[in-house]
Protein backbone atom coordinates (compact mmCIF):
# COMPACT_ATOMS: atom_id res chain seq x y z
CA UNK A 1 0.00 0.00 0.00
CA UNK A 2 1.38 3.42 -1.10
CA UNK A 3 1.00 6.00 2.05
CA UNK A 4 1.82 9.76 1.02
CA UNK A 5 2.80 12.32 3.97
CA UNK A 6 1.50 15.41 2.24
CA UNK A 7 1.83 19.10 3.80
CA UNK A 8 -1.68 21.09 4.55
CA UNK A 9 -0.77 23.54 2.13
CA UNK A 10 -1.36 20.83 -0.71
CA UNK A 11 -3.17 18.43 1.14
CA UNK A 12 -6.29 19.12 -0.18
CA UNK A 13 -5.58 20.04 -3.66
CA UNK A 14 -3.70 16.72 -4.14
CA UNK A 15 -6.63 15.00 -2.25
CA UNK A 16 -8.41 15.63 -5.22
CA UNK A 17 -6.54 14.68 -8.14
CA UNK A 18 -5.59 11.34 -9.65
CA UNK A 19 -1.62 11.79 -8.24
CA UNK A 20 -3.10 10.95 -4.70
CA UNK A 21 -4.99 7.93 -5.18
CA UNK A 22 -5.37 4.98 -4.60
CA UNK A 23 -2.81 5.31 -1.92
CA UNK A 24 -3.25 6.42 1.54
CA UNK A 25 -2.87 9.81 2.47
CA UNK A 26 -1.70 11.75 5.30
CA UNK A 27 -2.10 15.23 6.06
CA UNK A 28 0.60 17.69 7.81
CA UNK A 29 0.12 20.12 10.48
CA UNK A 30 -3.57 22.72 10.30
CA UNK A 31 -5.17 20.34 8.09
CA UNK A 32 -7.60 18.31 10.13
CA UNK A 33 -11.09 16.04 8.62
CA UNK A 34 -11.74 14.07 11.61
CA UNK A 35 -13.54 11.20 10.77
CA UNK A 36 -15.05 12.18 7.66
CA UNK A 37 -17.67 9.54 6.70
CA UNK A 38 -17.28 8.97 2.79
CA UNK A 39 -20.57 7.87 0.83
CA UNK A 40 -19.31 5.28 -1.31
CA UNK A 41 -17.52 2.66 0.60
CA UNK A 42 -17.78 4.44 4.14
CA UNK A 43 -13.94 4.58 4.48
CA UNK A 44 -12.79 6.73 7.48
CA UNK A 45 -10.01 9.58 7.10
CA UNK A 46 -8.35 11.15 10.22
CA UNK A 47 -5.51 13.78 9.61
CA UNK A 48 -3.92 15.10 11.91
CA UNK A 49 -0.73 17.46 12.85
CA UNK A 50 2.72 15.38 12.22
CA UNK A 51 5.73 16.27 13.23
CA UNK A 52 8.85 17.35 11.00
CA UNK A 53 9.98 13.21 11.37
CA UNK A 54 6.46 12.06 10.20
CA UNK A 55 6.51 13.86 6.61
CA UNK A 56 8.45 11.09 4.62
CA UNK A 57 7.22 7.73 4.73
CA UNK A 58 6.20 6.91 8.03
CA UNK A 59 6.30 3.18 9.24
CA UNK A 60 3.40 1.47 10.84
CA UNK A 61 4.09 1.32 14.60
CA UNK A 62 4.15 5.39 13.93
CA UNK A 63 0.92 5.63 12.91
CA UNK A 64 -1.03 3.63 15.12
CA UNK A 65 0.32 5.77 17.66
CA UNK A 66 -1.99 7.95 19.89
CA UNK A 67 -1.08 11.00 17.79
CA UNK A 68 -0.89 9.80 14.31
CA UNK A 69 -3.92 7.81 12.88
CA UNK A 70 -5.16 6.44 9.81
CA UNK A 71 -8.30 4.18 9.46
CA UNK A 72 -6.94 0.87 7.55
CA UNK A 73 -9.58 1.46 4.80
CA UNK A 74 -7.86 2.50 1.75
CA UNK A 75 -9.52 5.65 0.20
CA UNK A 76 -10.38 5.35 -3.80
CA UNK A 77 -9.94 8.50 -5.84
CA UNK A 78 -13.67 8.12 -7.17
CA UNK A 79 -15.10 8.54 -2.81
CA UNK A 80 -13.13 11.01 -1.67
CA UNK A 81 -13.64 14.57 -3.74
CA UNK A 82 -17.12 15.56 -2.71
CA UNK A 83 -16.89 14.78 0.73
CA UNK A 84 -13.18 16.48 1.26
CA UNK A 85 -14.86 19.72 -0.90
CA UNK A 86 -17.00 19.85 0.94
CA UNK A 87 -14.70 20.22 4.32
CA UNK A 88 -12.39 22.42 2.24
CA UNK A 89 -14.94 24.89 1.25
CA UNK A 90 -16.06 24.91 5.20
CA UNK A 91 -12.65 25.71 6.13
CA UNK A 92 -11.88 28.44 3.67
CA UNK A 93 -15.24 30.23 4.44
CA UNK A 94 -13.96 30.01 8.28
CA UNK A 95 -11.19 31.36 7.24
CA UNK A 96 -12.86 34.37 5.43
CA UNK A 97 -15.45 35.06 8.34
CA UNK A 98 -12.36 35.37 10.61
CA UNK A 99 -11.06 37.78 8.38
CA UNK A 100 -14.62 39.91 7.78
CA UNK A 101 -14.67 39.73 11.82
CA UNK A 102 -11.09 41.00 12.04
CA UNK A 103 -11.63 43.85 9.47
CA UNK A 104 -15.08 44.61 10.99
CA UNK A 105 -13.81 44.96 14.31
CA UNK A 106 -10.70 47.04 12.97
CA UNK A 107 -12.80 49.32 10.88
CA UNK A 108 -15.21 49.72 14.01
CA UNK A 109 -12.41 50.33 16.50
CA UNK A 110 -12.84 53.21 19.18
CA UNK A 111 -12.42 56.50 17.88
CA UNK A 112 -9.74 59.04 19.70
CA UNK A 113 -8.97 62.34 17.85
CA UNK A 114 -9.71 65.96 17.50
CA UNK A 115 -11.55 68.59 15.64
CA UNK A 116 -9.53 70.48 13.21
CA UNK A 117 -10.27 74.06 11.26
CA UNK A 118 -9.35 75.02 8.08
CA UNK A 119 -7.74 77.97 9.21
CA UNK A 120 -4.96 79.02 11.73
CA UNK A 121 -5.85 81.01 15.27
CA UNK A 122 -4.59 83.87 12.88
CA UNK A 123 -7.47 83.35 10.64
CA UNK A 124 -4.91 82.22 7.95
CA UNK A 125 -5.89 79.36 5.41
CA UNK A 126 -3.93 76.33 6.91
CA UNK A 127 -0.98 74.90 4.71
CA UNK A 128 -0.19 71.24 4.74
CA UNK A 129 2.84 71.63 7.01
CA UNK A 130 0.53 73.31 9.39
CA UNK A 131 -2.28 70.48 8.74
CA UNK A 132 1.34 67.83 9.41
CA UNK A 133 2.28 69.40 12.58
CA UNK A 134 -0.72 69.89 14.19
CA UNK A 135 -1.69 65.96 13.18
CA UNK A 136 1.70 64.72 14.95
CA UNK A 137 1.14 67.21 17.68
CA UNK A 138 -2.22 65.39 18.31
CA UNK A 139 -0.35 61.93 18.83
CA UNK A 140 2.27 62.84 20.91
CA UNK A 141 0.68 64.78 23.65
CA UNK A 142 2.83 64.69 26.87
CA UNK A 143 0.22 62.01 29.81
CA UNK A 144 -2.43 61.34 27.18
CA UNK A 145 -4.39 58.63 27.77
CA UNK A 146 -4.00 57.17 24.18
CA UNK A 147 -2.97 58.64 20.87
CA UNK A 148 -5.54 60.77 19.14
CA UNK A 149 -4.61 59.59 16.00
CA UNK A 150 -8.36 60.72 14.12
CA UNK A 151 -8.92 64.25 13.34
CA UNK A 152 -12.58 65.85 12.57
CA UNK A 153 -12.62 68.12 9.43
CA UNK A 154 -15.47 70.77 8.73
CA UNK A 155 -14.97 70.73 4.85
CA UNK A 156 -13.35 68.96 2.04
CA UNK A 157 -12.36 72.52 0.46
CA UNK A 158 -9.31 74.59 0.87
CA UNK A 159 -10.09 77.45 2.63
CA UNK A 160 -10.23 80.62 0.49
CA UNK A 161 -10.76 78.38 -3.10
CA UNK A 162 -13.25 76.83 -4.90
CA UNK A 163 -13.26 73.58 -4.72
CA UNK A 164 -9.51 73.07 -4.27
CA UNK A 165 -9.11 70.12 -2.05
CA UNK A 166 -8.31 71.08 1.62
CA UNK A 167 -4.48 70.67 2.40
CA UNK A 168 -5.49 67.81 5.49
CA UNK A 169 -5.73 65.37 2.52
CA UNK A 170 -1.89 65.22 1.62
CA UNK A 171 -1.15 65.21 5.54
CA UNK A 172 -3.02 62.82 6.36
CA UNK A 173 -1.59 60.79 4.32
CA UNK A 174 2.43 61.66 5.17
CA UNK A 175 1.35 61.21 8.72
CA UNK A 176 -0.59 57.69 8.55
CA UNK A 177 -3.52 60.48 10.52
CA UNK A 178 -7.40 58.85 10.03
CA UNK A 179 -10.27 61.15 9.06
CA UNK A 180 -13.72 61.94 9.48
CA UNK A 181 -14.44 63.90 6.83
CA UNK A 182 -16.59 66.80 6.56
CA UNK A 183 -19.38 68.20 4.12
CA UNK A 184 -19.88 72.29 5.00
CA UNK A 185 -24.00 72.00 3.90
CA UNK A 186 -25.40 75.67 5.22
CA UNK A 187 -26.13 78.45 3.18
CA UNK A 188 -26.28 76.49 0.13
CA UNK A 189 -28.63 74.16 -2.19
CA UNK A 190 -25.92 71.47 -3.57
CA UNK A 191 -22.39 70.11 -2.53
CA UNK A 192 -21.41 69.87 -5.86
CA UNK A 193 -17.93 71.67 -4.69
CA UNK A 194 -17.14 69.79 -1.47
CA UNK A 195 -17.84 66.46 -3.76
CA UNK A 196 -15.84 67.81 -6.54
CA UNK A 197 -12.91 68.11 -3.80
CA UNK A 198 -13.25 65.06 -2.41
CA UNK A 199 -13.32 63.23 -5.76
CA UNK A 200 -10.38 65.56 -6.52
CA UNK A 201 -8.18 64.58 -3.49
CA UNK A 202 -9.62 60.74 -4.16
CA UNK A 203 -7.99 60.66 -7.62
CA UNK A 204 -4.51 62.05 -6.40
CA UNK A 205 -3.95 59.97 -3.30
CA UNK A 206 -6.17 56.61 -3.71
CA UNK A 207 -6.46 53.99 -1.59
CA UNK A 208 -3.80 56.13 0.65
CA UNK A 209 -6.20 58.44 1.31
CA UNK A 210 -9.68 56.00 1.03
CA UNK A 211 -7.61 53.92 4.19
CA UNK A 212 -7.96 56.63 6.46
CA UNK A 213 -11.30 57.88 6.26
CA UNK A 214 -13.49 56.62 9.26
CA UNK A 215 -16.47 58.46 7.99
CA UNK A 216 -18.07 61.48 6.07
CA UNK A 217 -20.63 63.76 8.07
CA UNK A 218 -23.15 65.85 6.10
CA UNK A 219 -23.51 69.28 7.43
CA UNK A 220 -22.14 70.61 11.18
CA UNK A 221 -25.09 71.73 13.56
CA UNK A 222 -26.99 73.09 10.53
CA UNK A 223 -30.56 71.82 11.72
CA UNK A 224 -29.71 73.72 15.01
CA UNK A 225 -28.68 77.06 13.24
CA UNK A 226 -32.25 76.84 11.89
CA UNK A 227 -34.33 75.88 15.25
CA UNK A 228 -35.85 78.37 17.59
CA UNK A 229 -33.01 78.41 19.90
CA UNK A 230 -30.31 78.58 16.50
CA UNK A 231 -32.20 81.82 15.49
CA UNK A 232 -32.96 83.46 18.88
CA UNK A 233 -29.08 83.58 19.52
CA UNK A 234 -28.40 84.20 15.94
CA UNK A 235 -26.23 81.33 15.13
CA UNK A 236 -25.74 81.97 11.56
CA UNK A 237 -27.00 80.41 8.39
CA UNK A 238 -28.16 76.52 8.40
CA UNK A 239 -30.24 74.11 6.76
CA UNK A 240 -33.31 72.46 7.00
CA UNK A 241 -33.87 68.47 7.47
CA UNK A 242 -35.48 67.78 3.92
CA UNK A 243 -31.90 69.37 2.45
CA UNK A 244 -29.89 67.31 4.95
CA UNK A 245 -31.19 64.26 3.77
CA UNK A 246 -30.92 65.44 -0.21
CA UNK A 247 -27.69 65.79 0.52
CA UNK A 248 -26.87 62.73 2.10
CA UNK A 249 -28.84 60.77 -0.58
CA UNK A 250 -25.99 63.04 -3.39
CA UNK A 251 -22.97 62.14 -1.42
CA UNK A 252 -24.06 58.61 -1.67
CA UNK A 253 -24.70 58.39 -5.13
CA UNK A 254 -21.33 60.47 -6.06
CA UNK A 255 -19.16 57.96 -3.93
CA UNK A 256 -21.09 54.62 -5.70
CA UNK A 257 -18.10 52.63 -7.49
CA UNK A 258 -15.50 54.29 -5.81
CA UNK A 259 -13.01 53.87 -2.59
CA UNK A 260 -15.78 54.78 -0.13
CA UNK A 261 -18.75 53.58 -1.72
CA UNK A 262 -19.22 51.40 1.58
CA UNK A 263 -18.02 54.76 3.66
CA UNK A 264 -20.34 55.43 6.42
CA UNK A 265 -22.27 58.41 6.53
CA UNK A 266 -23.27 61.14 9.55
CA UNK A 267 -24.59 63.99 10.46
CA UNK A 268 -23.53 65.96 12.95
CA UNK A 269 -25.48 68.09 15.00
CA UNK A 270 -26.32 69.57 18.58
CA UNK A 271 -28.64 67.05 21.04
CA UNK A 272 -31.35 69.33 21.04
CA UNK A 273 -31.72 69.08 17.39
CA UNK A 274 -31.51 65.25 17.31
CA UNK A 275 -34.57 64.93 19.83
CA UNK A 276 -36.79 67.42 17.84
CA UNK A 277 -39.16 65.28 16.12
CA UNK A 278 -38.98 67.15 13.03
CA UNK A 279 -35.31 65.94 12.36
CA UNK A 280 -36.57 62.58 12.32
CA UNK A 281 -35.69 62.15 8.81
CA UNK A 282 -31.93 62.88 9.35
CA UNK A 283 -31.79 60.02 11.78
CA UNK A 284 -33.21 57.24 9.44
CA UNK A 285 -30.99 58.46 6.93
CA UNK A 286 -27.41 58.20 8.50
CA UNK A 287 -25.28 55.11 9.33
CA UNK A 288 -24.41 56.70 12.85
CA UNK A 289 -25.60 59.97 14.64
CA UNK A 290 -23.08 62.44 15.74
CA UNK A 291 -23.57 64.57 18.60
CA UNK A 292 -21.67 68.20 19.69
CA UNK A 293 -22.22 68.63 23.44
CA UNK A 294 -21.11 70.88 25.97
CA UNK A 295 -22.44 71.46 29.35
CA UNK A 296 -19.82 75.06 29.20
CA UNK A 297 -22.66 76.58 26.91
CA UNK A 298 -26.13 74.76 28.48
CA UNK A 299 -26.62 78.19 30.90
CA UNK A 300 -30.22 77.70 30.81
CA UNK A 301 -29.05 75.23 33.30
CA UNK A 302 -27.42 74.50 36.47
CA UNK A 303 -24.03 74.28 34.56
CA UNK A 304 -21.08 74.69 36.96
CA UNK A 305 -18.46 72.29 36.31
CA UNK A 306 -19.32 69.87 39.19
CA UNK A 307 -22.84 69.51 37.31
CA UNK A 308 -21.15 68.73 34.11
CA UNK A 309 -20.55 64.74 33.78
CA UNK A 310 -24.10 64.39 34.67
CA UNK A 311 -25.52 67.26 31.61
CA UNK A 312 -22.60 65.62 29.01
CA UNK A 313 -24.50 62.00 30.07
CA UNK A 314 -28.30 63.47 29.70
CA UNK A 315 -27.34 64.74 26.82
CA UNK A 316 -25.75 61.50 25.54
CA UNK A 317 -28.59 59.52 27.04
CA UNK A 318 -31.36 61.80 25.20
CA UNK A 319 -29.58 61.51 21.72
CA UNK A 320 -29.08 57.62 22.14
CA UNK A 321 -33.08 57.71 23.16
CA UNK A 322 -33.84 58.76 19.49
CA UNK A 323 -31.12 56.66 17.65
CA UNK A 324 -32.98 53.97 16.85
CA UNK A 325 -30.55 51.71 18.18
CA UNK A 326 -27.53 53.18 15.96
CA UNK A 327 -24.06 54.18 17.00
CA UNK A 328 -23.44 58.28 18.53
CA UNK A 329 -20.43 59.35 18.29
CA UNK A 330 -19.27 62.47 20.03
CA UNK A 331 -17.93 64.62 17.50
CA UNK A 332 -17.07 68.22 19.75
CA UNK A 333 -17.25 67.87 23.35
CA UNK A 334 -14.53 69.89 26.03
CA UNK A 335 -14.44 72.99 27.96
CA UNK A 336 -12.90 76.84 28.02
CA UNK A 337 -9.92 77.40 29.43
CA UNK A 338 -10.63 81.57 28.89
CA UNK A 339 -13.14 83.83 28.00
CA UNK A 340 -16.56 84.79 29.37
CA UNK A 341 -18.44 82.66 31.67
CA UNK A 342 -22.06 81.14 30.58
CA UNK A 343 -24.22 80.89 33.60
CA UNK A 344 -22.73 79.25 36.23
CA UNK A 345 -19.41 77.77 33.64
CA UNK A 346 -16.31 79.60 34.23
CA UNK A 347 -13.85 79.50 31.80
CA UNK A 348 -10.22 78.72 33.35
CA UNK A 349 -7.53 76.33 33.40
CA UNK A 350 -8.46 74.35 36.32
CA UNK A 351 -11.83 73.94 35.19
CA UNK A 352 -11.05 72.57 31.84
CA UNK A 353 -8.57 70.25 33.54
CA UNK A 354 -11.38 69.14 35.73
CA UNK A 355 -13.47 68.64 32.93
CA UNK A 356 -10.97 66.54 30.79
CA UNK A 357 -10.28 63.99 33.74
CA UNK A 358 -13.94 63.87 35.21
CA UNK A 359 -16.05 64.03 31.55
CA UNK A 360 -13.02 63.01 28.95
CA UNK A 361 -11.40 60.45 30.91
CA UNK A 362 -14.70 58.74 31.26
CA UNK A 363 -15.41 58.36 27.89
CA UNK A 364 -12.01 57.80 26.03
CA UNK A 365 -12.02 53.82 25.04
CA UNK A 366 -15.64 53.70 25.14
CA UNK A 367 -16.87 55.85 22.89
CA UNK A 368 -15.80 57.52 19.78
CA UNK A 369 -15.03 60.92 21.08
CA UNK A 370 -13.54 63.85 18.96
CA UNK A 371 -12.40 66.84 21.40
CA UNK A 372 -12.90 70.23 21.27
CA UNK A 373 -9.99 70.89 20.86
CA UNK A 374 -6.49 71.01 19.89
CA UNK A 375 -5.77 74.25 18.60
CA UNK A 376 -7.93 77.59 18.45
CA UNK A 377 -8.96 78.75 14.76
CA UNK A 378 -10.88 82.04 14.77
CA UNK A 379 -9.48 84.44 16.45
CA UNK A 380 -12.65 86.46 16.51
CA UNK A 381 -14.12 83.90 19.36
CA UNK A 382 -13.65 85.32 22.97
CA UNK A 383 -13.92 81.96 23.90
CA UNK A 384 -10.60 79.61 23.72
CA UNK A 385 -10.61 76.15 24.21
CA UNK A 386 -7.21 74.60 22.96
CA UNK A 387 -5.18 72.23 24.95
CA UNK A 388 -2.04 73.26 23.95
CA UNK A 389 -0.15 76.68 22.91
CA UNK A 390 1.84 76.99 19.43
CA UNK A 391 1.39 73.24 19.07
CA UNK A 392 3.62 71.95 21.72
CA UNK A 393 2.88 68.59 22.71
CA UNK A 394 3.16 69.62 26.60
CA UNK A 395 0.09 70.13 27.24
CA UNK A 396 -1.92 73.44 29.16
CA UNK A 397 -2.76 70.68 32.08
CA UNK A 398 -2.86 66.99 33.51
CA UNK A 399 -3.65 64.87 30.60
CA UNK A 400 -3.52 61.54 32.53
CA UNK A 401 -6.43 60.06 33.27
CA UNK A 402 -7.15 58.22 36.71
CA UNK A 403 -8.48 54.47 36.22
CA UNK A 404 -12.01 53.85 36.65
CA UNK A 405 -13.54 57.07 35.72
CA UNK A 406 -17.55 56.99 34.93
CA UNK A 407 -19.94 59.47 34.24
CA UNK A 408 -23.07 59.96 36.55
CA UNK A 409 -26.37 58.60 35.71
CA UNK A 410 -28.48 60.53 33.56
CA UNK A 411 -30.98 62.95 34.01
CA UNK A 412 -34.17 63.51 32.52
CA UNK A 413 -33.88 66.11 29.79
CA UNK A 414 -35.58 69.51 29.38
CA UNK A 415 -36.91 69.89 25.99
CA UNK A 416 -35.20 72.26 23.26
CA UNK A 417 -32.60 73.74 25.39
CA UNK A 418 -30.33 75.42 23.34
CA UNK A 419 -27.40 73.79 22.93
CA UNK A 420 -24.46 74.27 20.43
CA UNK A 421 -21.27 75.38 18.84
CA UNK A 422 -22.91 79.07 19.97
CA UNK A 423 -23.42 80.69 23.14
CA UNK A 424 -25.79 78.56 24.68
CA UNK A 425 -29.15 80.06 26.12
CA UNK A 426 -29.19 83.77 27.80
CA UNK A 427 -25.74 84.46 26.99
CA UNK A 428 -25.44 85.76 23.27
CA UNK A 429 -21.82 86.98 21.49
CA UNK A 430 -22.66 85.07 18.34
CA UNK A 431 -21.40 87.34 15.41
CA UNK A 432 -24.44 85.80 13.27
CA UNK A 433 -22.04 83.97 10.54
CA UNK A 434 -21.06 80.16 9.69
CA UNK A 435 -19.22 79.54 7.06
CA UNK A 436 -17.42 76.64 5.31
CA UNK A 437 -14.17 78.78 5.74
CA UNK A 438 -14.99 80.35 8.77
CA UNK A 439 -14.17 79.59 12.57
CA UNK A 440 -17.44 78.71 13.87
CA UNK A 441 -18.73 81.75 15.72
CA UNK A 442 -19.63 81.78 19.28
CA UNK A 443 -23.08 82.20 17.97
CA UNK A 444 -23.27 78.51 17.54
CA UNK A 445 -22.66 78.21 13.97
CA UNK A 446 -19.38 75.98 13.50
CA UNK A 447 -17.94 76.47 10.45
CA UNK A 448 -16.19 74.04 8.32
CA UNK A 449 -13.31 75.70 9.78
CA UNK A 450 -14.14 74.91 13.32
CA UNK A 451 -12.65 77.73 15.20
CA UNK A 452 -15.92 78.56 16.87
CA UNK A 453 -16.94 77.47 20.13
CA UNK A 454 -18.71 73.93 20.41
CA UNK A 455 -22.02 73.89 19.68
CA UNK A 456 -23.88 73.45 22.95
CA UNK A 457 -24.37 70.34 23.84
CA UNK A 458 -26.91 69.25 25.57
CA UNK A 459 -27.15 65.52 27.00
CA UNK A 460 -26.42 63.15 24.59
CA UNK A 461 -26.95 59.72 23.87
CA UNK A 462 -24.40 58.15 26.28
CA UNK A 463 -26.05 55.72 28.50
CA UNK A 464 -27.32 56.29 31.73
CA UNK A 465 -24.40 55.42 33.50
CA UNK A 466 -22.57 57.54 31.17
CA UNK A 467 -19.97 55.14 30.27
CA UNK A 468 -20.90 53.99 26.53
CA UNK A 469 -19.71 50.14 26.35
CA UNK A 470 -16.72 49.19 25.22
CA UNK A 471 -18.29 47.27 22.12
CA UNK A 472 -20.48 49.74 19.78
CA UNK A 473 -23.76 48.32 18.21
CA UNK A 474 -21.78 49.12 14.82
CA UNK A 475 -18.79 45.56 16.07
CA UNK A 476 -21.83 43.97 16.91
CA UNK A 477 -23.48 43.79 14.47
CA UNK A 478 -20.37 43.64 11.98
CA UNK A 479 -19.74 39.84 13.96
CA UNK A 480 -23.08 38.97 14.10
CA UNK A 481 -23.66 39.40 10.23
CA UNK A 482 -19.92 37.29 9.23
CA UNK A 483 -21.07 34.83 12.04
CA UNK A 484 -24.53 34.33 10.45
CA UNK A 485 -22.81 33.93 7.12
CA UNK A 486 -20.75 31.65 8.27
CA UNK A 487 -22.94 29.19 9.94
CA UNK A 488 -25.14 29.56 6.88
CA UNK A 489 -22.56 28.11 4.61
CA UNK A 490 -21.49 25.87 7.13
CA UNK A 491 -25.26 24.09 6.49
CA UNK A 492 -24.98 24.27 3.40
CA UNK A 493 -20.98 22.62 2.66
CA UNK A 494 -21.39 19.70 4.92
Amino acid sequence: MTRKVLDSSICGELLLSTAAAPGRVLCGSMWRAEKQNVAQDMATLECDALSPSLMSDPNENELKSGRHQTAPNVISANSLPQQLFSTMRFTALLAVAAATISSAAAQNSVVLGFNAGATTDKGVAKTQQDFEKEFKTAKSLSGAPGSFNTIRLYSNIQSGTTNTPITAFGAAVSTNTKLLLGVWASGTDNIDNELAALQAALKQYGSKLADLVVGISIGSEDLYRVSEPGIRNKSGVGNNAETIVKFIKDTRNKLKGGPLANIKVTHVDTWTAWVNSSNKAVIDEVDFLAVNAFPFYEAERDNQISKAGGLLASALSATEGVAGGKDVWITETGWAYSGPAFGAADASVDNAEKYWKTVGCALFGKKNVFWYTLRDANPENEVKFAITDNLSTTPRYDLSCPSNVELPSAKPTPSGGSNSTSSSGSSNNSTGSANPTGGAQSSGAAPPSGSGKPTSSGPGVAQATGGAAGSSVSVVNSMAMALSVVFAFAAFAL
